[in-house]
């Protein structure tokens, strides 16, 4: 193991949620998730002084899970060599229509203030800011400093590890997991649906649209439909 990786896994292996979420992530929404990432300044290594403390603050936003195949996830773009390598194999692992989903979030970094205080006096007047507000997705996490965005990346696999089986429990419980023809899952078809409906109304750019059918392989079951939607909207 060289030495850049062995730093991610300290920070990844010293990183704690001291603040977990009291909701699991939304099956059929969006979650925003306001996090505040505490850290002892870098320099305090060479001062020894521990008695300042980072906060940056933000918001995680979670997409609506997706349902996908290993098809599907063949066709995503904007993923490494070695993760369409990863998808490839489970295509042939699990077959190109084992349904799974598949989670996306978004970081939106508020700020950064550095605090006179010791990190556990400032962890707890975060917790009573929180109780006071009553925000159910607010969390709270003791990172490393120079790989902060690590701690929060190790943050959201957690919340995410502890969302699944939840929203796999609903999303199966209404039927979407079921597969329906063309090795597209029933959830996969309503969200077509949705976005057929989003492009119509001018809410969604009509490649967007085709992107998805194209990942799912159904453009030309779809193009009829396509096409009378894009000429009736001009």
């Amino acid at each position: 193991m060289d030495s850049e990786s062995e730093r991610i896994e300290y920070a990844a292996r010293h990183t704690e949620i001291l603040r977990h979420p009291r909701q699991h992530l939304a099956t059929f929404g969006v979650t925003n998730i306001y996090y505040y990432l505490v850290t002892e300044p870098t320099y305090t290594e060479l001062t020894n002084d521990t008695n300042e403390t980072v906060i940056r603050e933000g918001r995680v936003v979670a997409e609506r899970p997706k349902i996908v195949t290993p098809y599907y996830l063949t066709h995503l773009e904007g993923f490494s060599y070695d993760a369409r390598q990863y998808f490839e194999m489970l295509l042939r692992m699990q077959g190109p229509n084992a349904p799974g989903l598949f989670y996306t979030y978004r970081n939106e970094p508020k700020g950064l203030n550095i605090v006179s205080d010791a990190w556990p006096v400032v962890v707890d007047k975060l917790n009573a800011e929180i109780d006071k507000k009553g925000d159910p997705l607010a969390t709270i996490v003791k990172g490393q400093d120079d790989l902060w965005d690590v701690s929060l990346l190790k943050f959201i696999y957690e919340i995410t590890s502890r969302s699944i089986q939840s929203n796999i429990a609903q999303l199966g419980s209404r039927g979407l997991l079921g597969m329906s023809h063309g090795g597209i899952p029933v959830g996969a078809r309503q969200i077509i649906e949705e976005m057929f409906r989003q492009v119509a109304q001018g809410e969604l750019k009509p490649y967007e649209l085709e992107q998805e059918l194209n990942r799912w392989g159904a453009f030309e079951e779809y193009q009829d439909r396509f096409f009378a939607l894009i000429k009736g909207r001009k």
